[in-house]
């Protein structure tokens, strides 16, 4: 008689995989050097985007010029290139970029339109001035995230994450910047569309047709070229001479300003902009943004940690990644970036579109910020290009993030009806209740809390204007309460997928993809 052994998974359609197959290049394994250097170069261009945004929004409301604009995008990539460095080698050792966040600009803008500022006629001084009291608040609100990770308090709080609570906030890290997609791209829509279109057709289609081809891999680059020479004819060709400001800035090649602020060489050192004030209030709105952005951070070590074919990163590993972060936001006080720092999301997102969660390629991308934060008139260059053009570039790869979100759904029983309760309300209130936030804002000209303490005020607006932050918060309490005792709520929520990655021990691949160079990891026993 013949006994036929049939696998569980043979009988499951799609099983679960603790890592995700089919990357080229996992967190320890290297493309070659060229090809390191083209991805990394990749890598650079893409957190591009985020810099200057932030930089063109924040320092025209402080006063500064073109050549602060200039000035503040050199040291904010100066910033993120030290922070990446950081991160990669001592916090989480994850292909992450750590580049500046959206979450700032709220604390820093409040900050700009402080009264005490509105006493300085000279535009240029009161930008110096509103950049010393973000450097102070930021300096002091550092210590939020560098506690919580130095000290294991993190490692506590995402011990209570399950696959099942972590769907919501990875999935909304991605979503929840929806605003810097398509309404982004739609600012000059004959350029954004042609590049959301070509990137599409060279990272998705191209390489079915030709299979021996690379296209996918450097999709953002040749779709990035040919359509920033595009609107070069474009703007040569005088297409946009009787257009608006508004349609001229967004469309051109030769308005952003950055070209003509940077300088030719330019070292971005501490305290460039005088000595850091310090204001209670600004310190508080400023700390509510580092705890979003540490939450959002935490999110974006999840996805990056699947798209580098790595395991789950144990409690420890996040909560090391937190305590770094918190080092990145104090350096970005120090040289007055005018914006914490976060783990990018468009750069996590990349991972999936190129197949390559190499270490080494995020570490090479530092390299070029550090590079093009000196070589001003160079790294100008490139950050002229559109804004549209990032705008179809986060459509692709924000699209990414929140996928990595929905993959972790195969963890989960989606039969439970526990389990459609806890995702179907944290979703939904986490898109939900930041645009609440967000419409009050825009039609009264302040949040929706209104008491007589303007920081508290601010500091909810911070908090609940991240989608990620508020799904969160609800998926892990639901998480952590709802039906606690009963038998299968350990298997609905795949906290038995889970379980083995509690502890930085327990699975031999957490030690190969996480510790620490020269064994460093036996003195941090409490991260």
């Amino acid at each position: 008689m013949t006994i036929t052994v049939i696998k569980v998974d043979e009988l499951v359609a799609h099983p679960a995989k603790d890592q995700l197959h089919g990357v080229d290049y996992c967190l320890n394994s290297n493309p070659s050097w060229p090809e390191a250097i083209i991805l990394g170069f990749q890598h650079y261009l893409v957190m591009l985007g985020t810099t200057v945004i932030i930089s063109t929004t924040v320092v025209p409301l402080m006063g500064g010029g073109n050549v602060e604009k200039a000035q503040v995008v050199q040291s904010l990539l100066f910033a993120s290139g030290m922070n990446t460095l950081l991160q990669t080698f001592f916090g989480t050792r994850l292909p992450v970029v750590i580049g500046g966040s959206f979450r700032f600009i709220l604390p820093a803008l409040t900050v700009a339109f402080s009264n005490r500022y509105s006493i300085y006629i000279n535009p240029r001084d009161r930008f110096h001035r509103t950049m010393r009291g973000i450097q102070g608040a930021l300096l002091i609100a550092s210590l939020l995230p560098a506690i919580l990770g130095f000290l294991g308090i993190w490692r506590i709080v995402v011990r209570f994450l399950s696959p099942l609570s972590a769907v919501p906030l990875v999935t909304l890290v991605g979503l929840g910047l929806y605003q810097q997609g398509f309404p982004l791209l739609a600012q000059c829509v004959e350029v954004g569309l042609p590049e959301l279109i070509i990137l599409i057709l060279l990272s998705q289609y191209i390489p079915h047709v030709w299979k021996s081809s690379r296209f996918d891999r450097y999709a953002i680059l040749f779709s990035v070229a040919l359509v920033w020479a595009y609107a070069s004819l474009l703007t040569a060709a005088g297409a946009y001479k009787n257009k608006s400001p508004s349609t001229q800035f967004s469309c051109r090649v030769d308005r952003s300003g950055l070209i003509g602020g940077a300088s030719w060489i330019r070292f971005p050192y501490p305290f460039q902009w005088g000595r850091p004030t310090v204001n209670a209030s600004d310190v508080l709105i400023m700390s509510a943004a580092a705890f979003v952005a540490l939450v959002e951070s935490t999110g974006t070590f999840i996805a990056a940690s699947r798209y580098g074919s790595a395991t789950p990163a144990p409690p420890s590993v996040l909560s090391r990644g937190a305590a770094w972060l918190g080092v990145a936001m104090f350096l970005d006080g120090l040289w007055g970036t005018a914006s914490g720092s976060t783990a990018s999301v468009e750069n996590a997102g990349l991972l999936a579109l190129t197949r390559v969660g190499s270490r080494r390629v995020v570490q090479i991308s530092a390299i070029f910020m550090l590079l093009f934060s000196v070589v001003g008139k160079f790294g100008a260059v490139v950050a002229s290009i559109p804004l549209p053009i990032f705008g179809a570039i986060y459509c692709v790869l924000f699209g990414y993030m929140s996928s990595a979100g929905l993959g972790l759904l195969q963890f989960c029983n989606l039969n439970s009806y526990r389990t459609k309760f806890i995702l179907g309300i944290s979703l939904f209130m986490g898109l939900s209740v930041p645009q609440y936030f967000n419409n009050y804002v825009v039609t009264t000209g302040r949040g929706p809390v209104n008491t007589p303490s303007f920081w508290f005020n601010n500091m909810l607006l911070v908090v609940f204007t991240s989608p990620a932050t508020v799904a969160f918060i609800i998926a892990l309490f639901l998480d952590s309460t709802l039906g606690r005792n009963h038998s299968s709520t350990r298997k609905d929520s795949g906290r038995h997928w889970w379980g083995k990655f509690r502890h930085f021990d327990d699975d031999p691949r957490s030690a190969e993809f996480y510790s620490l160079p020269y064994g460093l990891s036996k003195y941090f026993p409490s991260i």
